[in-house]
């Protein structure tokens, strides 16, 4: 099996249980078992700030799924949750959005999917969570996550109750 590690945010609707619910259906993934899951995080909207906030965590799972068939997987999830992708609309709102951030300690540039998630080391609305659950994990070409989180401006991100 392999480590994996996804990102998982939500702004419309109840965010906070869709991203509940997300956890726990990457556990029910073939050939996948959920290993760990942050806190929830409040965030502000990236990218497009005139949005509703996001709520933000990360979870780790073991899999027999190659990162391509766990990525195809994740979009599978994120259709089940409500999320319409268009392709004229970046960084907007969404029911879910899953990132796959790492996969084991490969690195991969493909035309579907680069891993380690090529901003991974520059966002603090994942690499806070991460740090909560993997502060020692390594993010190949960045050094290990605590360092990275020490480098973003986390300004404004805080655990939900």
């Amino acid at each position: 099996m392999t480590g994996a590690w996804i990102g998982l945010g939500a702004n419309l609707g109840d965010a906070a249980n869709t991203v509940r619910a997300a956890i726990a259906a990457l556990g029910d993934l073939p050939g996948t078992r959920l290993t760990q899951a942050s806190r929830l995080y409040a965030t502000p909207a990236w990218g497009n700030e005139d949005q509703p906030p996001f709520v933000n965590a990360v979870a780790s799972v073991d899999t027999d799924l190659s990162a391509v068939e766990l990525l195809q997987a994740m979009l599978a999830l994120e259709q089940r949750f409500g999320r319409v992708r268009d392709p004229a609309v970046h960084w907007g709102p969404r029911a879910l959005d899953l990132d796959l951030l790492l996969f084991g300690e490969q690195v991969l540039d493909l035309p579907e999917l680069k891993v380690p998630h090529p901003y991974l080391h520059e966002r603090a609305f994942v690499l806070v969570p991460l740090a909560e659950i993997a502060a020692d994990l390594a993010i190949p070409g960045h050094g290990r996550v605590r360092d990275a989180v020490m480098r973003v401006d986390a300004c404004g991100i805080a655990p939900l109750g």
